[in-house]
């Protein structure tokens, strides 16, 4: 047979007793020492950056975004007017796409000169920032300027509300 220990804790007290508990003032509860989250036993895995340092880094990553959303603009238009004489579509394409893979490459060029301080954790932010932006509105750009300047030559059969 099992045997059992003998019960060390007080007696439940009755239902009624826990109501009396809840109005009475706490008895003796010890204070605690508020605990500080910002300091810890373990040493920081990042350098502590300080807000002037932070929004100097938002600063010129913003900057970054917008220097390559000026550079899809230009590049977009770029290549619509550098590959006209290109006449099979195919090639025309992957021309537009190799350029604007290389001038991407020239704003990370210009993003490292720009010495943009981040953490080891955001080293890819230099790549990353604005990409997405970049890439849809140098597409956007290339084919609007196209259809504008190239649009009411073909004949489609449709006719063009651009005269």
């Amino acid at each position: 047979m099992a045997k059992f220990k003998k019960k060390k804790s007080q007696p439940t007290p009755e239902p009624n007793d826990s109501k009396k508990e809840q109005f009475d003032e706490p008895k003796d509860i010890p204070e605690i020492e508020p605990v500080d989250s910002k300091q810890s036993d373990l040493p920081p895995s990042e350098p502590i950056v300080n807000q002037t340092e932070k929004s100097e880094k938002d600063k010129k990553l913003n900057k970054l975004f917008w220097l390559r959303v000026g550079f899809a603009v230009i590049a977009g238009t770029a290549a619509t007017l550098l590959f006209n004489h290109i006449v099979d579509m195919e090639e025309k394409r992957w021309t537009s796409i190799v350029f604007m893979i290389a001038v991407f490459f020239v704003t990370i060029l210009i993003a490292k000169g720009m010495k943009i301080q981040l953490p080891s954790s955001d080293r890819k932010k230099i790549i990353t920032q604005g990409i997405g932006s970049y890439i849809f509105i140098y597409l956007f750009i290339w084919v609007l300027t196209n259809t504008i300047i190239y649009g009411s030559t073909t004949v489609t059969g449709i006719p063009s509300p651009i005269p």
